[in-house]
Order: C-alpha cells, then sequence, then structure tokens
C-alpha cells in the first residue's frame, strides 16, 4: 500500500478527506463562535457590574 493508495482510499478518498475537512472546519467554527459569545458575556457582565457598583454610590 502506497501513500497514494491511502489518500485515494479505494476511490472514496474524496468523500473521506472532504468528511474529515469539514468536521475539523465545523470544530474550529464552534470553538471560534463560543469564544466569541463569551467575550460577549464577559463584557456585557461588566458593564452590569459597573452599573451596579455606580448606583450604590449615588
Amino acid at each position: 500500500m502506497s501513500l497514494g493508495d491511502f489518500f485515494h482510499m479505494g476511490g472514496y478518498g474524496l468523500y473521506v478527506w472532504g468528511s474529515y475537512g469539514m468536521a475539523v472546519l465545523l470544530m474550529t467554527l464552534e470553538v471560534w463562535w463560543l469564544r466569541q459569545r463569551r467575550r460577549t458575556i464577559v463584557r456585557r457582565l461588566g458593564r452590569i457590574n459597573r452599573m451596579s457598583a455606580e448606583k450604590g454610590r449615588t
């Protein structure tokens, strides 16, 4: 078995490697999306915390 045969996978290489590529892409996008979501939540909580601290002063 050569490296070319391994990548060709009996004629199904395009589907197999395409599936792996799509899975990696989706997992990468999910990590990015979760980081963005976390950043948004942290900002909102900081804003709420600042607002409640300002109300406590007055």
